[in-house]
């Protein structure tokens, strides 16, 4: 098993770099989000970046922009979405990275009121994505989503997605599956359904109603439960941490409690 730990793109990179590798982690997880990590910014620091991690030992995973709007239906609002996206999958193999985690299309306000309409244009972007992707050589890592912002959020919803997409992965970000369904329905029905396609994992706490990006331990997800079902697929690749705080040692004591847990299935 290898854990990783995501950079917060609002901070400088050099020193989310120096940190992560001083906490331990194998790799770095690149959000690739302005302000500190826009795709151009880290292209014009290739060299730079590459050093900085490969003197820590750090490998490297990408996870594309957040912030974007892949569906929208204004047509100059959707083509710089995507145009952000092949960006930052062109910079991400510049960068080596061995694999690209990629948020399904945000659908709300007036796109969720024409769903249909708004799913082919949400296709038609990963149709993109996911050839482009392949050009480069880049594995990418499909993430599930949680309610009100996506409707990639039940198990069932990414059948038809994976049918289409017979090389796509998924990212299996487990406090997403979490909010909204305290009881662990869809954590377990993800897991259960597409277990052979998690190549990513996501983990931090929440207490199932917001993505708090919590450490570990402080919310109600059900983490023992999670392991075991990974440790039962045989899961043995990257976890990051996705623990967003002003303390460094909440992510260092979720790194401990989850080695702690996972040594003990």
């Amino acid at each position: 098993m290898r854990y990783g730990a995501m950079n917060f793109p609002i901070k400088p990179l050099d020193q989310e770099i120096d940190k992560i590798a001083a906490l331990g982690f194998d790799y770095l997880e690149l959000a690739m989000d302005p302000p500190q990590a826009h795709y151009g910014q880290l292209l014009s620091r290739k060299s730079e970046i590459l050093s900085r991690l490969e003197g820590h030992g750090l490998g490297l995973v990408c996870h594309m922009p957040t912030f974007v709007s892949t569906a929208d239906l204004t047509d100059t609002i959707r083509q710089a979405s995507m145009d952000e996206i092949l960006g930052s999958l062109d910079a991400a193999a510049e960068l080596g990275a061995e694999k690209v985690c990629l948020h399904p299309s945000t659908i709300m306000g007036m796109a969720s009121l024409v769903m249909e309409e708004a799913m082919a244009r949400s296709l038609d972007a990963l149709d993109r994505f996911t050839a482009h992707a392949a050009v480069l050589e880049l594995p990418l890592c499909l993430e599930n989503m949680f309610p009100r912002i996506s409707p990639y959020v039940e198990a069932a919803r990414f059948a038809p997605i994976f049918e289409r997409f017979p090389d796509l992965r998924m990212t299996f970000d487990a406090a997403h599956a979490h909010i909204g369904d305290l009881a662990g329905r869809r954590v377990k029905a993800i897991m259960d359904q597409w277990g052979p396609r998690i190549a990513h994992v996501h983990l931090s706490d929440n207490d199932g109603y917001g993505d708090s990006h919590l450490t570990l331990g402080a919310g109600t997800l059900p983490l023992a439960m999670i392991l075991k079902r990974l440790t039962a697929l045989g899961y043995d690749d990257t976890i990051t941490l996705e623990i967003f705080s002003e303390d460094e040692e909440e992510l260092a004591a979720s790194r401990r409690l989850l080695e702690r847990l996972w040594k003990a299935q």
